[in-house]
């Protein structure tokens, strides 16, 4: 499968398979990167799409980076990626996992896409970072007052981050998406998963004996199939 590195206004990004008119911007979670967009690739290419992916800040080729990604950036880079690409193609779509979809979400409010494909999708980071601070036992005036902590677990709490959570709610989005669940997902519960899929009109997916992230062969090769049919049947 043809791959050619690129960089866009700083930003490390990969394009993936043959020149077409359709690409899917590929949006990977914490800790991921450009690369994990592979395995979507294999599949989608095989469809007369293209795929390009890009590294968030502090991630992949940028993991050493000084800058934290916060949203406000990370929204900004989304955005360039949105903006280079509907230059060069004339159907753009989006597949993001995680944190990633959290990102999109945010980044493409405003937005019609062709489609939109969300894996183990953050779906509520006020719920997430809730979760964290309670655990922590981390208060909302302690995090206010000392901009940034760092867990036990060595998580870092950022004010900055958790104020825009909190003031920017997920209240648009009008790209027809599709969801894959993970039954067993410790970080999203089911009940606010099925709410943004019944809120915004989504098809919703659980697979069964899964976790968060899809990793094992088996739950691989569901997500591979999940892709295939997906953009076969997209709406």
């Amino acid at each position: 499968m043809q791959k050619s590195a690129i960089e866009i206004r700083g930003i490390p990004a990969a394009v993936w398979g043959n020149r077409s008119k359709k690409v899917y911007i590929y949006a990977h979670g914490q800790d991921g990167s450009k690369e994990d967009a592979e395995l979507l690739a294999s599949v989608v290419c095989k469809q007369g799409w293209q795929v390009i992916s890009f590294d968030l800040p502090g991630h992949g080729q940028r993991r050493h980076e000084p800058a934290s990604c916060n949203p406000r950036r990370a929204i900004l880079e989304f955005r360039e990626i949105l903006s280079y690409t509907k230059k060069r193609w004339d159907e753009v779509a989006l597949f993001a996992v995680s944190l990633g979809a959290w990102l999109g979400l945010q980044s493409f409010r405003d937005e019609r896409l062709s489609n939109c494909l969300f894996v183990s999708p953050i779906l509520d980071m006020k719920y997430v970072i809730s979760n964290i601070m309670r655990r922590a036992g981390i208060s909302r005036e302690r995090l206010k007052q000392e901009r940034m902590i760092l867990t036990h677990v060595g998580q870092p709490l950022f004010w900055e981050y958790w104020s825009f959570v909190l003031n920017n709610p997920i209240t648009k989005w009008e790209t027809p998406s599709q969801i894959l669940y993970a039954e067993n997902d410790d970080m999203m519960p089911l009940k606010i998963v099925k709410n943004f899929a019944q809120q915004f009109s989504c098809t919703l997916s659980v697979m069964k004996n899964s976790e968060h992230w899809f990793h094992t062969p088996q739950q691989l090769d569901y997500l591979r199939r999940w892709i295939k049919s997906a953009v076969e049947n997209r709406r």
